[in-house]
């Protein structure tokens, strides 16, 4: 059996394992690479995922990090079974065709930034609404706890993963040459007792564990002091007459925040007069899909809903559809909540809800979720002075929250007491989804917990086992990390800096309009210089 691991290497997104066994070669998620510009060109690179060689697809849950390159395969040929549980189909009918939404918005952008500057082809969407909608045709629900065969010799179950609606972990049972190798996909794991749906189980032993890091290196604040710290927030604009925004995933973490603010509300610590927008069409339809799913949510807010007290409404809540009542909220005066996606800041309505409001002292950027390298969202929690948004430097100057009490992840101790019952036998674990320096905390307490040294793969790798046994391991560093020539880059700054030095010598024979027109280029030349720096 090979493995390749095609992205949450070394990293939290583009969860996708390319398994071959049985004479089938399919993949255990398939999910978009969010982060800066270099990470997010991995997912116009097809070669690695080799479409038209999938037999099916394995997905443990809806999060698009685990599933939004589902349409591209489709776009590129692939036209197979693509398995998952009943909550999750759901979930990915309408995130799918959301994310194709976004691809054909900012290709349209990008189209006229090209026409303007009277430049060649701009890059076509990475898909299209009908290639989410077929994919979705695509999708197989399957129950927790019922075996199912995708292929001959290949057996699969799916346990609650805890994270989020529907989310799943896989084990797989696979018989070659008359051996038997059980694999286990921990997919995200939740934290028990969060809130809304059921803790994570723990699948039978298995010979490997493929297990997620993100939050390898910490454990997280409790429930209780999250609230309040969101009360907190709530409080500091309220009284400053300013906006509350949360970022926030439209799949679970919108609903865990009414959950909060439905909370709040019952102890009056919600202001009467402070209104709450959901500004996200996703995130209200995800909504409607929670409430229809009761049977999943965990016993104390199945008690709750029973008694006719619905977690997710308020008296001030208002949803905005469509993109005129967007905007409208930014000329909105006075205190507000507005909870918007992107989760993490790099695509979606949050951007420009920041745009009007995170250059206010009095306002309050919350963030309850994960923020990735490279994205708007990490460089914010991280104390950036500034923030790019739509060309433009902006002041962040509003007071920032990082609440990670709301993280759908396990961490650090959960993740280990997860693990506890799965080690010994000669189980192999292998460490995934999360940074390097989560992955190296945590492998070093796996190791001197339970004796195991933890398998922490690269981004491309290959591993081939047998059985118990890894028989062969194949980088393949070039591609994935392609070498960058700061010889010739730096030349050419010091090539090109000596050629303006030598047309400086005659800069006062010239007019003055065109010497300040230079002055306010240089000018600007010498900024992004600076903030290059900084940033090293």
């Amino acid at each position: 059996m090979k493995i390749q691991f095609l992205g949450a290497a070394r990293t939290v997104t583009g969860s996708c394992y390319a398994v071959e066994a049985c004479g089938k070669r399919f993949f255990v998620d398939c999910g978009m690479h969010q982060g800066n510009k270099a990470i997010e060109e991995r997912n116009r690179n097809v070669r690695p995922y080799q479409p038209g060689n999938v037999d099916f697809v394995l997905v443990t849950h809806a999060h698009i990090d685990h599933s939004g390159l589902l349409p591209m395969l489709v776009k590129e040929g692939f036209q197979n079974p693509v398995y998952c549980t009943r909550a999750t189909a759901e979930l990915l009918d309408i995130m799918l065709q959301d994310s194709a939404h976004i691809q054909e918005m900012e290709a349209r952008n990008a189209a006229r930034k090209y026409e303007r500057r009277g430049l060649g082809t701009p890059p076509a969407p990475l898909y299209t609404l009908e290639d989410a909608q077929k994919a979705s045709k695509l999708l197989r629900p399957v129950d927790y706890h019922a075996a199912f065969e995708p292929a001959p010799g290949i057996r699969a179950v799916y346990y609650e993963a805890g994270h989020i609606l529907g989310s799943g972990t896989i084990r797989l049972e696979v018989i070659e040459d008359g051996k038997t190798t059980s694999i286990i996909f921990s997919g995200d794991i939740g934290r028990p007792k969060a809130l809304i749906i059921r803790d994570p189980e723990i699948p039978p032993h298995a010979d490997y564990v493929f297990m997620e890091s993100t939050y390898g290196d910490r454990d997280h604040k409790n429930e209780a002091t999250s609230i309040d710290e969101l009360a907190q927030a709530i409080d500091w604009s309220y009284s400053h007459r300013e906006k509350v925004i949360i970022p926030a995933f439209a799949v679970e973490r919108t609903q865990e925040i009414l959950y909060c603010l439905h909370t709040l509300a019952a102890q009056g610590k919600l202001p009467d007069d402070m209104p709450v927008f959901v500004d996200s069409p996703l995130a209200i339809r995800a909504t409607e899909i929670f409430s229809r799913s009761r049977d999943l949510f965990d016993a104390k807010t199945a008690e709750t809903l029973a008694k006719g007290d619905d977690v997710f409404a308020l008296p001030n809540l208002r949803y905005t559809l469509s993109t005129q009542e967007s905007q409208a909220l930014n000329a909105l005066s006075g205190p507000a909540i507005v909870i918007s996606a992107s989760g993490m800041c790099n695509a979606g309505r949050i951007k420009h809800h920041l745009r009007h409001n995170i250059w206010k002292p009095g306002a309050s950027i919350v963030f309850v979720g994960y923020q990735a390298v490279g994205t708007p969202g990490r460089k914010i929690v991280e104390k950036a002075k500034k923030i790019t948004l739509f060309g433009e430097d902006v002041d962040i100057a509003a007071r920032i929250f990082t609440i990670n009490g709301f993280s759908a992840h396990a961490g650090q101790t959960q993740l280990l007491e997860w693990l506890k019952p799965l080690v010994g036998g000669g189980t192999k674990v292998v460490l995934v989804h999360g940074e390097a320096s989560a992955q190296d905390t945590l492998a070093a307490l796996i190791k001197e917990r339970y004796a195991i040294t933890p398998i922490v793969p690269d981004y491309l790798e290959e591993v081939t086992v047998e059985g118990e046994t890894v028989r062969e391991t194949v980088m393949h560093e070039k591609e994935a990390r392609p070498a960058i020539d700061w010889k010739f880059l730096s030349e050419e700054v010091e090539r090109k800096w000596a050629k303006f030095q030598e047309k400086l010598a005659n800069i006062d024979s010239r007019p003055w309009e065109q010497q300040t027109d230079i002055e306010d280029a240089l000018a600007k030349m010498e900024f992004y210089l600076t903030r290059l720096i900084s940033r090293m």
